[in-house]
C-alpha cells in the first residue's frame, strides 16, 4: 500500500477543495473542522424530549437489533480507542463551552498513553521492575483482573478503562501485551515501539474498516483518487481532536452498546448468562449482577474473549445495530446520582452538542459535498423540529441506520472518523505510518495482525499464535 505524505510534513497530500481549517492549531486543545458554519441551537426541550425514556430514542421492550458485521467487542475496542486520545475534564453541561479553550488531556495521537502513562520514571506506580526492566504492572494473586489499591482503585494510566469489565478487561489484555512483547525482546523502547505500532495496524486494518468500509479507509490513506486524501481534516503545527468528531461522530458507539453480553460461562445474573452493562439496582454491591467497574473484583468477573471477538467457532455475540434507538440501561446511567444529573446518555450527548454550538448534520452534509438525509427519512422527530435540521449525533446515527442498514457510519459519520483516526496517524511522526509506511507486524500471520492475534498472543485464548520466526523480529 503506498503512502502519500504532506509537501509540509505532515498528513496526506491535499486535493481539491478543502473545508476551512480549526482556528487553533496547537496539541493538546480540541477544535473544529468547520468553524465557519452556523451552530444549530434547538430548544433545549427538545433535545430533552428526544433522549428521554419514553423517547424517540428509547427501544421500550423492543429487543436489541444485531449488526452482524461487526462483533461486540470492536464497540469496546472503540471506547478504549477513545480513550486514548481524548479526555475532557473541564467543559459544562450547563454553559456554552468554547471548544478551542479546552484542554485534551490525552495526547491526540494513537500511542496508548492511558496504558503507558507518563513511561517507567514519570509514572513508576504502572510499573514493577523485573531484571532491571519496567514491566507493566500486574496483580500476581488477581491475574484476571487490573492491578489494584487497597480501596480497589486501578493502578492504571486512565481510570475511566475501569468503567465497566469489558474495557477494563481490554486493558488489561494490553497491559499483558506490553508484558510479552518484553519478555521476547528484552528492551523497553522496542517493546513499546512494537506494542504502540501494532495497536496502530489494528486501527488503521481492522477496526475503521469494520465501521466505515475497507473503501472509505483505502481512499482516504492512500490519496490515489483527486477526491481521496483527507479533505476536512487538517492542521498547521500538531493534530488537534475536532468536536464534531468527540461530540458526535466518534459517539456512534453508544448506539451499538447491548443492553446484556454473555462474558464467560461461569457468570450468570438471576440464571440467565447475559448480563446487562449496568443495573442502577446493583449500585454498591461487592460482585453485582451486572457488568459496572470502578472498584469490583471477584473471581466471575472476567471475560472470556471467544464470546466477544470472531474465533472461529462461532460463539461471538454481534454489536448492536448503529441507529438512532439505544441499549435501555444507556437511559438510566449509574455514575450521575445528583439530584439534577442528566441520568439519560442521550440527553447527555444532544445537550453537549448544542454546549459545543455543533451545526446540524444536514449543513455539515452540504459542506462535505454530501446529500443530506430528506425529510421522510426523518419524518419521526418532525414533531419536535428535527426533520429539516437535526442534532448532528443523532444525524449520523439515522444515517448510518438508513444508508448503511446500521452495519456501519454513513457517508459524513463515516469521513469525518476516518479522517480523523487516519490524520492522527499521519500526524504522528513515531506512527508507523509516519516513519516506516512500508512496515507490515511482525506479529500474527502472513503480515497482517488482528485483535484475536493479540488476544492470542498474550494467552488469554486457547488458540496458539503463529509469529514469524519464532520471535517478533
Amino acid at each position: 500500500m503506498s503512502h502519500i505524505r504532506s509537501r509540509h510534513g505532515g498528513g496526506a497530500f491535499q486535493r481539491g477543495l478543502n473545508a476551512p481549517q480549526s482556528r487553533f492549531y496547537n496539541q493538546g486543545k480540541f477544535g473544529r473542522l468547520f468553524p465557519s458554519l452556523p451552530p444549530f441551537l434547538p430548544p433545549p426541550e427538545a433535545l430533552i424530549e428526544l433522549g428521554a425514556v419514553g423517547g424517540p430514542m428509547d427501544p421500550g421492550t423492543a429487543h436489541d437489533t444485531p449488526n452482524d458485521a461487526m462483533p461486540a467487542g470492536f464497540v469496546f475496542l472503540g471506547q478504549f480507542i477513545d480513550h486514548d486520545i481524548t479526555l475532557d475534564t473541564t467543559s459544562s453541561l450547563e454553559q456554552r463551552n468554547d471548544p478551542e479553550a479546552i484542554q485534551n488531556f490525552r495526547t491526540p495521537v494513537l500511542e496508548l498513553d492511558s496504558v503507558y502513562g507518563s513511561n517507567p520514571d514519570a509514572t513508576p506506580h504502572l510499573y514493577r521492575a523485573i531484571r532491571g526492566l519496567p514491566y507493566m504492572l500486574l496483580d500476581d494473586d488477581a491475574p484476571n483482573d487490573l492491578p489494584r489499591n487497597s480501596i480497589g482503585t486501578a493502578l492504571i494510566g486512565d481510570p475511566r478503562n475501569d468503567e465497566n469489565l469489558v474495557v477494563a478487561q481490554l486493558h488489561l489484555a494490553f497491559l499483558k501485551f506490553h508484558n510479552q512483547v518484553l519478555r521476547d525482546v528484552r528492551d523497553f523502547d522496542e517493546a513499546q515501539r512494537l506494542v504502540r505500532w501494532h495497536y496502530q495496524w489494528i486501527v488503521l486494518h481492522e477496526f475503521l474498516p469494520l465501521l466505515v468500509g475497507h473503501d472509505l479507509v483505502e481512499s482516504i490513506y492512500t490519496g490515489k483518487s483527486y477526491s481521496s486524501g483527507r479533505r476536512f481534516y487538517n492542521w498547521r503545527h500538531q493534530p488537534f481532536i475536532p468536536v464534531e468528531f468527540a461530540v458526535a461522530a466518534y459517539r456512534y458507539g453508544h448506539a451499538q452498546v447491548p443492553g446484556a453480553l454473555q462474558v464467560n460461562d461461569v457468570f450468570e445474573a438471576n440464571g440467565r448468562p447475559q448480563i446487562p452493562l449496568f443495573d442502577v439496582n446493583e449500585i454498591g454491591k461487592d460482585d453485582p449482577d451486572d457488568l459496572s467497574g470502578f472498584g469490583v473484583r471477584a473471581d466471575r468477573r472476567f471475560v472470556d474473549w471467544r464470546y466477544l471477538f470472531d474465533t472461529g467457532d462461532g460463539v461471538h455475540q454481534s454489536s448492536r445495530s448503529i441507529n438512532t434507538v439505544l441499549s435501555g440501561p444507556l437511559f438510566e446511567l449509574p455514575f450521575f446520582t445528583g439530584k439534577n444529573d442528566i441520568r439519560s446518555l442521550a440527553q447527555r450527548n444532544l445537550v453537549r452538542g448544542r454546549t459545543y454550538g455543533l451545526p446540524s448534520g444536514q449543513t455539515i452534509a452540504r459542506a462535505m459535498g454530501e446529500e443530506p438525509l430528506g425529510r421522510d427519512e426523518l419524518d419521526d422527530v418532525r414533531d419536535l423540529g428535527f426533520a429539516e435540521e437535526t442534532p448532528l449525533w443523532f444525524y449520523i446515527l439515522r444515517e448510518a441506520q438508513v444508508r448503511e442498514y446500521g452495519e456501519r457510519l454513513g457517508p459524513v459519520g463515516g469521513r469525518i472518523v476516518a479522517e480523523v483516526l487516519i490524520g492522527l496517524l499521519e500526524g504522528d511522526r513515531l506512527s508507523f505510518v509516519r516513519s516506516y509506511p512500508n512496515w507490515k507486524p511482525v506479529l500474527g500471520s502472513y503480515g497482517d495482525f488482528t485483535m484475536v492475534d493479540l488476544l492470542q498472543y498474550v494467552g488469554v485464548l486457547d488458540t496458539p499464535l503463529y509469529v514469524n520466526g519464532g520471535s517478533p523480529y
